[in-house]
């Protein structure tokens, strides 16, 4: 099976006055393709570190990480905003959509960052929206809905690009547990039926459940 993402020899450390604070220690790590993973750990582990790693959101202080052999350390802040455009769907714990927009609107956000025209455009957030079975809610705004289908949403924005890879913080922290359920049977779909990979951040020992691979984290290391 292929590799979707290699993390090798990773550490990173954030700088605060005049003292450096490591948050990851020289980790290494292999992801194959159509993987589901969750990382879990105390607050404070570097789960949200490593996943905002992967995914192109921050840069490690030392070591290489590939996605489909990419090696993505290396690109420029130009080259990296447009490969995490292309290539990373985000799932949030708070959703961020914006309130003004609908739902329809909110999907269609990083899709204006590609080529395709607008018809294009509208048939993939079509698509999208009733993947997550918000197909008649598509014109309500964020207020309109509840916490499941702004999550679902936002599950429908994240996958609009076809992306390589799905990351998730905490996707199901804010919601109840029948929308939680919801966004977990969501998930887990997008992973068996359209062969996702995923990487969510999770203190959720049932969210955990529906990943095939779960990896702990504690200060840093992998346990």
């Amino acid at each position: 099976m292929a590799t979707a993402i290699r993390v090798e020899n990773v550490s990173k450390a954030y700088r605060r006055d005049k003292f450096d604070i490591p948050v990851l220690n020289n980790l290494s790590l292999d992801i194959p393709e159509g993987e589901f993973l969750a990382l879990m750990g105390p607050s404070g582990s570097g789960k949200t570190t490593l996943l905002n790693l992967i995914a192109g959101i921050d840069r490690p202080s030392k070591g290489n990480i590939f996605v489909h052999d990419t090696d993505i350390t290396k690109l420029g802040e130009t080259a990296l905003a447009k490969w995490r455009a292309r290539h990373v769907g985000f799932i949030f714990q708070f959703y961020n959509l914006i309130p003004v927009l609908t739902a329809f609107e909110n999907v269609e956000l990083p899709l204006m960052l590609t080529p395709l025209s607008k018809s294009q455009r509208k048939k993939q957030v079509e698509t999208s929206l009733h993947l997550v079975g918000l197909g008649d809610r598509m014109y309500h705004y964020p207020k309109q809905l509840s916490g499941g289908q702004e999550q679902r949403v936002a599950i429908a924005r994240a996958v609009a690009t076809d992306p390589t890879v799905l990351v998730a913080d905490e996707p199901t922290g804010d919601l109840d547990k029948n929308s939680a359920e919801e966004i977990l049977i969501l998930l887990e779909r997008l992973n068996t039926e359209f062969k996702k990979t995923i990487v969510m951040v999770t203190h959720d020992p049932h969210a955990a459940e529906r990943a095939k691979l779960v990896r702990h984290l504690e200060k840093g290391d992998f346990k």
